[in-house]
Parts: structure tokens; sequence; C-alpha cells
């Protein structure tokens, strides 16, 4: 296996594991913001235990899929690009950490509607 194939292998690894990131956390998503995530929503996490961990569980698995594109798919594509990781892995992971905020507030909004 040469160097190149290498890196193409690991990008395919590297994109279905963000895939399937993507996927549970979309899973979690529909869980979670079922209804508007409001004030007294928020509030009652204290005591509901189910709505709390549903909560948890969003967070965390949306901290991986951000782990996982900043730390190394990012990272793997511009190697393979031959392009320097230093400052643009810094513009593409503030690119792609608005665009997630971005589709979640959509997500939320809509459902206000």
């Amino acid at each position: 296996m040469t160097g190149d194939d290498a890196q193409l292998q690991r990008l395919r690894f590297l994109a279905r594991v963000v895939q399937r990131e993507r996927k549970h956390l979309l899973t979690t998503d529909r869980r979670v913001f079922v209804k508007p995530f409001t004030q007294d929503r928020a509030q009652a996490l204290a005591d509901d235990v189910e709505l709390a961990e549903r909560v948890e569980v969003f967070a965390a698995r949306f901290g991986r899929l951000q782990d996982t594109l900043g730390d190394k798919l990012i990272p793997a594509l511009l190697r393979a690009l031959g392009e320097p990781v230093g400052a643009a892995i810094a513009a593409a992971i503030i690119f792609l950490i608005g665009l997630i905020s971005e589709q979640i507030t959509n997500l939320t909004y809509r459902r206000d509607a």
C-alpha cells in the first residue's frame, strides 16, 4: 500500500465515522428538540432525569462530532491535499462549527413554527 492509498483509506474511514456520528447526533436531536428548548425546559433539567440524560447525550455526541471533524478529518484532508494544516484548520473549524450551530438553530426554530 502506498502513502496515497493509506491516506485515501484513512479519509474514507473518517468520513464513515463522521457520517455515523452525524446520524447519532440527529437521532438525539429529534428526541431532545421534539419541543422547543425553552427556559422552562432548561430549568426542568434538575427534576426531569430523562430530559437531562437526553441533553447530556446530545452534548456528548455534538462534542464527539466536532472533535472528529476538527482533530481528525479536516487535518487528514488538508494533508492529503498538500495544504498547511495550522491556519487552514482553524478557519475550517470555525466555518463548520458555524454551519452546525446554524443547523441546530434552524431545527429548533422550525419546530416553533
